[in-house]
């Protein structure tokens, strides 16, 4: 493993230009351009490239196409996950969703931060902070979970809702940034 993948999964700064993050990237491209041709792929065969795309596929999972990520292999999917059309996984850290998830159209779970300092970002320095979604959520449409975040089990993040901060299990949360507005019970 290249020096700079080797950053990446250690979520330090890294350049994502690395050989290996490269390959791992069109392997990707591959996977997904399978996935989300219309027509291209039964059922089963969808399930067989999901299955390959990402690191952890549970029972019953149902994503739509089109389906985007960074890498795949940092994404884990308990049972039962559903994954509306246009949905993006920037899994340059690890991105672990529990059983019984419900994820709306046009959703983005983002792992990557990018440099503050114009000259490294100008160089392409980034990094990468895991998402964990517990078991039973609901993101509504256009829900964005930005790195480092923490959603707990139970919860609904209503649509358009951006994340910036962990999540506590049980409540509805809306806005941007988004604020719990009541205990679910």
């Amino acid at each position: 493993m290249g020096e700079q993948k080797d950053r990446m999964l250690a979520g330090e700064w890294y350049l994502p230009r690395d050989p290996d993050l490269t390959a791992d990237n069109e392997r990707r491209q591959r996977l997904c351009a399978a996935y989300n041709t219309p027509g291209a792929a039964s059922r089963e065969e969808r399930r067989a490239i999901l299955s390959e795309l990402v690191g952890s596929l549970g029972q019953g999972v149902n994503i739509r196409p089109p389906f985007h990520c960074d890498y795949g292999t940092n994404i884990s999917l308990g049972d039962w996950v559903f994954v509306n059309f246009n949905a993006v996984f920037l899994d340059a850290a690890p991105i672990t969703i529990g059983s019984d998830v419900q994820i709306g159209p046009n959703v983005q779970l983002l792992t990557p931060h990018h440099e503050m300092d114009a000259e490294r970002r100008r160089e392409g320095w980034e990094r990468a902070e895991p998402i964990t979604i517990g078991d039973n959520v609901w993101l509504g449409g256009g829900v964005i979970v930005c790195p480092g975040v923490t959603i707990g089990e139970n919860t609904v993040v209503g649509a358009g809702t951006v994340v910036t901060k962990d999540l506590p299990a049980g409540v509805l949360a809306v806005g941007n940034p988004a604020r719990v507005v009541r205990e679910l019970g």
